[in-house]
């Protein structure tokens, strides 16, 4: 199947005698092909299968290395081992191990908590300690009521009654008291406090003694618990070096074998006989079948038929709503990182074009347009081979890694058509800079200073300017900000052509299909764009331009009219509302399109913040014209400042132009025709990831 659909899936439904469930699971297991559609217990005779026996002690143990896991910071080999070697650990020294690290992770809790109960406690003692009372004084009369805190009023003393007790002391400036009044009077006493800013002190009850004495034996307290908390610590990080790699293959092996065990409660079962329903990829319908016949009766494959106008929600009519198959991609290996692009998004209903090949070419495009420098390029590449040697056997780093290639490989390509390296142009007319070079790239157009220092330029219709190297801070300002509303009007058009198509085979979520359905859906929003710029183009462009203005907005105004009949017609709104909604969804495009001005916009304030490290230079430059020579020792100082900014434009240029790059897929051009209502399919089996399957 073609590289734009995802996968054509089928309908598995498998049935055998009752003793051989276990070698069906084991099979279906192995072969990582069934996405299980789960009995739900309605059909009479068959009931749910139930777990094998060792299901639970396989779930005590993987409970036991999920908390070791959660405990530690852990990954896995670089390689994939054997399954027999992380049995063998299994049922070796892995165990003990967890039992240890778990043993650790306790003690180092109990040990913590009391650290904050004992720093609590200092706190409270080093404020008590500036008073000339024992602790066991401070607090539990009867004809008396204590008032024990810190005031921000120094003068609170003659302020307090005289027929109290009054201490105080200062402790790290703060100002600390102890007041001791009749019960008759702390009513009044609790007020003078309050206005002096009183913080009343919890006095430890189970404490007697000079405070600064117990100060002492606290903090002796303190540091041996930190001792041994360092100590536990740096055990816990022994532990995770020494098995860390281990806990990780263990878990994933322990996973496997109780997916297994537990994959009868998703099976029908009846006294004799099992039934296995499930969603399958019919490219591996042979294979599946083949596989099964030793263990199955029975095997059927029907490959899923899409009626037409089925896949919605039937808001029109119930009879349409027809149950999905999951989604699966094509085997793809040069486009895969794109997935990452689409699984953001969500993954496209059963039938519909999936648009991880066409955002396999438009992301970096649209990513090295605004990013554009040769150096930039560069970095990312090695950044992105750097993540993938490192990858190992994780999938989602190792795709991550390509990603960044190919947007480096964007970046550096427009870089170069820009003649941008670092943030210099290769090639000014005007200053001169160390990325010149570099202009041996461009040796026509080092030369051709009467044509802009352009190798190659052509005009073409619509004002449309091409050069070679393209000057986009320059002579080519202008010319870029047309050419990115000329993409933005072109890429949008192709997110609703791919909508058209869509409709036209497969239908609406409100049940319509058709040719007209799929006009009315898309085609008059495609009439609408092209109105809507023949209009612009004779209204802004140059005066031969003019005679384009009438028919494009006849054309413009016929589309709002067909949209106020979508509106109504296709989408049920009354005729009332449409009558408003349609004109206001119509301008609504406008900005859209508009929306690609940020592929120059971008772009150029990158630009200008490179150009702001580089100016850093100019001292050096200037010192160096007037005496001859420079000062040494302000080379490294300037290199380093130089280097900070370039990190920076360029850590602000990966993470800037992703997200606007993102943006114009995800908001300006899916929003024309995506549907991201699929499920993800998830077969039923392992794929190695740190053990190999066995």
């Amino acid at each position: 199947m073609s590289q734009i659909n995802t996968q054509q899936m089928g309908r598995l439904l498998a049935a055998g005698s009752k003793d051989m469930i276990d070698g069906v699971i084991d099979t279906l297991a192995a072969l990582n092909a069934l996405h299980f559609i789960e009995y739900d217990g309605s059909d009479d005779g068959f009931s749910l299968g139930t777990p094998k026996e060792e299901a639970e002690t396989v779930g005590k143990s993987l409970s036991k290395l999920r908390s070791a896991a959660s405990l530690v910071d852990v990954s896995g080999p670089q390689k994939p081992v054997s399954a027999s070697k992380v049995r063998s650990e299994l049922d070796g020294s892995l165990p003990g191990a967890v039992e240890s690290l778990l043993e650790k992770s306790t003690q180092l809790d109990t040990v913590e908590n009391r650290l904050s109960s004992l720093s609590e406690e200092a706190d409270v003692l080093e404020l008590l300690s500036s008073l000339t009372l024992d602790v066991e004084l401070l607090f539990g009369y009867s004809e008396l009521s204590s008032f024990v805190g810190t005031v921000t009023d120094l003068d609170i003393a003659e302020k307090i009654t005289s027929d109290s007790l009054f201490f105080d002391g200062l402790s790290n400036k703060t100002k600390v008291i102890a007041v001791f009044v009749r019960n008759s009077d702390s009513n009044d006493t609790q007020s003078l406090l309050n206005e002096s800013g009183f913080q009343a002190i919890n006095v430890p009850t189970n404490l007697q003694g000079n405070a600064i004495q117990l100060l002492s034996e606290v903090r002796e307290q303190i540091s041996s618990l930190s001792a041994e908390k360092s100590s536990l610590s740096m055990e816990i990080d022994s532990w995770t070096s020494e098995f860390g790699s281990s806990l990780v293959c263990g878990l994933e092996l322990l996973e496997r074998e109780h997916d297994v065990l537990t994959a009868p409660v998703k099976v029908a079962v009846s006294e004799h006989a099992f039934f296995i329903d499930g969603w399958i990829e019919m490219s591996r319908s042979e294979e599946i079948q083949s596989a099964l016949s030793e263990s199955c009766l029975y095997t059927e494959v029907s490959p899923f038929v899409m009626k037409a106008g089925g896949g919605g929600h039937g808001h029109s009519d119930h009879s349409h709503h027809q149950e999905m198959p999951p989604i699966s991609y094509q085997n793809r290996k040069i486009s895969k990182p794109m997935e990452l692009l689409t699984d953001a998004v969500g993954r496209p209903a059963y039938g519909r074009i999936d648009p991880t090949l066409f955002m396999f070419v438009t992301y970096p495009i649209f990513f090295g347009m605004m990013l554009g420098d040769m150096a930039y390029g560069l970095i990312t590449i090695s950044l992105g081979a750097l993540i993938m040697s490192r990858a190992g056997s994780n999938e989602m780093m190792n795709l991550g890694g390509k990603f960044l290639i190919y947007i480096g490989i964007g970046t550096f390509g427009f870089g170069y058509l820009y003649a941008e390296f670092a943030g210099w142009e290769i090639i000014h007319p005007h200053h001169h800079n160390p990325a010149e070079a570099l202009s041996f790239l461009y040796p026509d157009a080092a030369l051709s200073s009467s044509n802009n220092y352009h190798a190659w330029h052509k005009s073409l219709p619509f004002g449309i300017e091409l050069a070679y190297p393209f000057h986009r801070v320059t002579t080519n300002l202008e010319d870029l900000i047309i050419l990115t509303i000329y993409l933005g009007f072109i890429h949008i058009i192709f997110g609703r052509l791919i909508g058209f198509r869509d409709v036209l085979f497969y239908g609406t979520d409100h049940g319509h299909v058709g040719l007209l359905a799929a006009f009315f859906e898309h085609g008059v929003w495609i009439v609408l764009l092209i109105g809507g710029f023949m209009f612009s183009y004779g209204y802004l462009g140059p005066d031969e331009a003019e005679s384009m203005m009438l028919p494009g907005a006849i054309i413009a105004l016929s589309a709002v009219v067909l949209l106020i009949w979508t509106l109504y017609n296709y989408h049920g709104i009354p005729l009332a509302i449409s009558l408003i909604l349609a004109p206001i969804e119509a301008i609504g495009m406008m900005p859209s399109v508009i929306s690609y001005v940020r592929l120059f916009a971008v772009g150029i304030v990158g630009v200008k913040i490179a150009e702001t490290g580089n100016m850093l230079w100019d001292p050096m430059k200037d010192t160096l014209a007037d005496t001859g020579s420079v000062d040494i020792l302000l080379f490294p100082v300037f290199f380093v400042g130089w280097l900070l900014v370039q990190l920076f434009a360029w850590g602000l240029g990966v993470f800037s132009p992703n997200i606007h790059a993102a943006r114009l897929h995800f908001v300006e051009w899916m929003r024309q025709y995506y549907d991201s209502s699929g499920e993800v399919f998830l077969p039923f089996g392992f794929r190695t990831r740190h053990v190999e399957v066995e």
